[in-house]
């Protein structure tokens, strides 16, 4: 049986600890940390699914990216790298990103499957498909390919 995404970081927690890796620990703490107000929400039973760590590593991720952007901003250049190298570390949890051709194919084989037909059945093709591609393509992307399949 192949590990879930929380024994991945646990382990990933012991090697860096091992290696004496500081950076690359403190960025799996941060996924830790995450993933432990997944598992203490009253929904999850007291797992962490897979599918609810995609969520909290996406949440997470763009965190990072946005705070980068902001230190950088504002010559930072020490803290946005910090970021960046977090956000780095939280992306090889997640999905591989979708190319733009496999977006088009996957809201493609969605709307099929949904029926839809025009602009009206936007809210249905939304709905599977933010869920079925989560942390694959984010929400802007895929709204903006449903809206151009569906005009």
């Amino acid at each position: 049986k192949t590990m879930s995404i929380f024994e991945t970081v646990n382990a990933g927690i012991k090697s860096a600890m091992l290696a004496r890796d500081k950076q690359r620990l403190e960025a799996l703490q941060l996924i830790k940390a995450a993933f432990l107000i997944v598992k203490t929400a009253p929904e999850s039973k007291g797992e962490v699914t897979d599918e609810a760590a995609i969520k909290a590593l996406v949440r997470l991720h763009k965190q990072h990216v946005e705070t980068a952007e902001l230190f950088a901003q504002n010559n930072r250049n020490d803290l946005a790298e910090q970021e960046r190298f977090q956000a780095g570390v939280i992306a090889e949890f997640l999905p591989k990103p979708l190319t733009p051709e496999e977006l088009t194919a996957a809201v493609r084989d969605i709307i099929a499957k949904t029926g839809a037909t025009s602009m009206k059945d936007m809210g249905k093709v939304m709905g599977m498909a933010t869920k079925q591609l989560a942390g694959k393509a984010d929400g802007k992307s895929i709204s903006a390919k449903v809206k151009e399949l569906l005009a």
